[in-house]
């Protein structure tokens, strides 16, 4: 099941989606492309949030890399520079690889700009933002002695695809089942969607960001959805 696009077309020029876009974009290609793969490894040793990290709150020691073992022992960080909360907001700009990066592009292209459109550039930024924060805490809190970086925009675009299910379940999401489009209704696509993450359980695919940024997008635009949607009085119903 994937999504073409969606029937919901806009007023306004998505900036911040786009800029989101390019900067994940040039993240990966330009700062964390590295010539091997020991380099690329301590890159994100160095600049990804650790689950252990934000629960001890300090960097991993060598030991702790190598046994892969969280310890609430004081020890000799390897990278003693490393602030493990600013890692929750530098690891929404990392990928694990070109069809990860791509693939969640993909999903904030289609979803994002009607979500941006409600919140308004600056409001749907700190949403993304918090909502990304969001899923990385409820991973933390799930996996607190996880010792494996975690990268990905993946839980802050979760949380986009819970405001829009909030805000336009009825809206058609042209999605390809098998071999066959479909136009489905948005609540029925990101339902299946947010089920199936459930599913990803023992995989390396952080569900619980996913689940944790749905969440959190879909409650903080219930809470608000009738001033969003008067924002935009064409869809306002």
């Amino acid at each position: 099941m994937f999504p073409l696009r969606d029937v919901n077309p806009t007023a306004i020029t998505p900036y911040v989606t786009l800029i989101v876009i390019l900067a994940c974009a040039l993240v990966f290609f330009f700062v964390q492309n590295q010539p091997t793969q020991g380099e690329a490894e301590e890159f994100l040793f160095r600049r990804a949030v650790i689950s252990c990290e934000v629960t001890t709150g300090a960097p991993l020691t060598a030991d702790e890399i190598l046994t892969e073992v969280c310890s609430s022992e004081p020890g000799v960080p390897v990278f003693p520079e490393k602030n493990p909360w600013l890692a929750t907001l530098t690891s929404m700009f990392l990928h694990g690889g070109l069809a990860h990066l791509a693939f969640n592009m993909w999903f904030l292209w289609i979803f994002g700009n009607n979500v941006e459109e409600a919140y308004g550039h600056l409001g749907f930024l700190v949403m993304y933002l918090v909502g990304g924060v969001a899923a990385t805490l409820v991973f933390v809190f799930v996996n607190p002695n996880s010792t494996v970086p975690l990268v990905g925009a993946s839980g802050a675009i979760a949380a986009i695809l819970g405001a829009y299910a909030i805000l336009f379940p009825g809206h058609r999401v042209l999605t390809l089942v098998g071999w066959f489009p479909l136009a489905l209704p948005a609540a029925l696509f990101l339902g299946i969607w947010f089920i199936l993450q459930f599913g990803l359980g023992g995989s390396n695919v952080a569900w619980e960001a996913h689940t944790g940024g749905f969440a959190f997008g879909a409650v903080l635009t219930l809470l608000v959805r009738r001033r969003l949607l008067s924002r935009i009085p064409a869809l306002s119903y």
